[in-house]
């Protein structure tokens, strides 16, 4: 069996030696993937490092200059549309590859219901990502960072290259992630990548910035619509959630959050089952077997200290001091007519690992 071919995209504008301590660290750990450099219009003390940098890769590297910054998302577009091997990883100058981290991440990729794969970051400039659950070494999630992340071949070439009229962060990735979910495809994280982020460069007008970001979280929201964040409370008696968890799973795939507040037993169960470490999106807390009602209420409180539009839900019995808690029912409406909307256009089916294609 052939080993899985692996381009990897630079973009770059500026900051020479920043940009060289991140190729190195991409030869070093990974010599057989090739290099494909965005020069985006940068200086020409950095054009000079590119070009010195490059002499001796020969095929293993891919260098196109653009003669003026075009952008951090349209330069990776453009390499983007230039890689051909099973698997693209967009790497930006700042971070630093580890040992087996580009390797971790491949090997994710092409799990077949994998399509946008992120690392674990660690270092001072990692972006604020949801906490892989402890014993989840791959868990589906809903927010990634440019900083690092693969892209399966066949996926990015069916759903083509990031919304460039979105902002370069939050609203674009996560319409990505909603077209690559649209067409079967999940965004995962995996525990057996790592990478390290240095500090990245701020470039541009802060308040221009927080305008684009305002006008694409508009945009994204007139696409997809508002994401949610659901505090669910199934009662003592509740059991038999495979259901209502394979909903609430589609709702973490669509940008909503939960809270699950579960009882002894239940949290047992989601243990013996796998759904703790399921999505990033889907927190469990336990309820404690003393005064149990007083925790179950100290609980909402405190999420409603740090979260003030949560909304409760009676996820079939009643929600102990929570009167305005609304029944799943209405949830899951709200999550199946937005995968119905997902669904008005033809898609492939993409299916499990041991599915069968219906």
């Amino acid at each position: 069996m052939t080993s899985p071919t692996v381009d990897i995209i630079v973009p770059v504008w500026n900051n020479p030696f920043e940009t060289r301590a991140c190729l190195a660290s991409v030869l070093h750990h990974s010599p057989e993937a090739r290099l494909i450099v965005v020069d985006n219009g940068s200086s020409r003390e950095t054009e000079l490092m590119l070009e010195e940098f490059s002499e001796p890769l020969g095929e293993r590297g891919l260098f196109i200059k653009s003669e003026r910054n075009l952008g951090m998302v349209p330069a990776i577009n453009i390499g983007l549309a230039r890689s051909d091997s099973d698997v693209a990883v967009i790497l930006l100058p700042h971070v630093r590859v580890t040992a087996d981290s580009l390797a971790g991440l491949v090997q994710a990729a092409l799990m077949p219901h994998a399509g946008i794969v992120s690392p674990v970051f660690s270092g001072s400039g990692a972006p604020q990502l949801p906490p892989v659950t402890s014993g989840g070494t791959l868990m589906e999630t809903f927010r990634v960072s440019f900083a690092t992340l693969a892209l399966r071949k066949e996926m990015h070439r069916q759903l083509g290259g990031f919304d460039e009229g979105l902002d370069g962060g939050e609203w674009c990735l996560k319409d990505y992630v909603r077209r690559a979910w649209k067409w079967g495809y999940h965004t995962c994280v995996t525990s057996r990548s790592h990478v390290v982020c240095g500090e990245e460069a701020v470039f541009g007008s802060n308040v221009r910035k927080l305008q684009q970001s305002q006008l694409s979280g508009i945009t994204y929201q007139e696409r997809w619509g508002i994401s949610r964040h659901y505090c669910i409370y199934f009662g003592h008696e509740a059991t038999g959630l495979a259901d209502i968890m394979e909903t609430i799973t589609q709702g973490a795939r669509q940008g909503h959050r939960f809270t699950l507040l579960l009882h002894r037993r239940q949290a047992a169960d989601f243990r013996r089952m796998g759904w703790h470490v399921r999505h990033t999106g889907i927190e469990t807390q336990r309820i404690s077997m003393l005064m149990q009602q007083r925790n179950l209420l100290r609980r909402c409180m405190d999420l409603q200290a740090r979260i003030p539009d949560i909304i409760p839900v009676r996820g079939g019995a009643d929600f102990p001091g929570m009167d305005t808690a609304i029944p799943f029912e209405e949830v899951a409406a709200v999550i199946g007519a937005a995968r119905a909307d997902e669904h008005n256009e033809l898609a492939p089916v993409f299916t499990e690992p041991g599915e069968r294609t219906p």
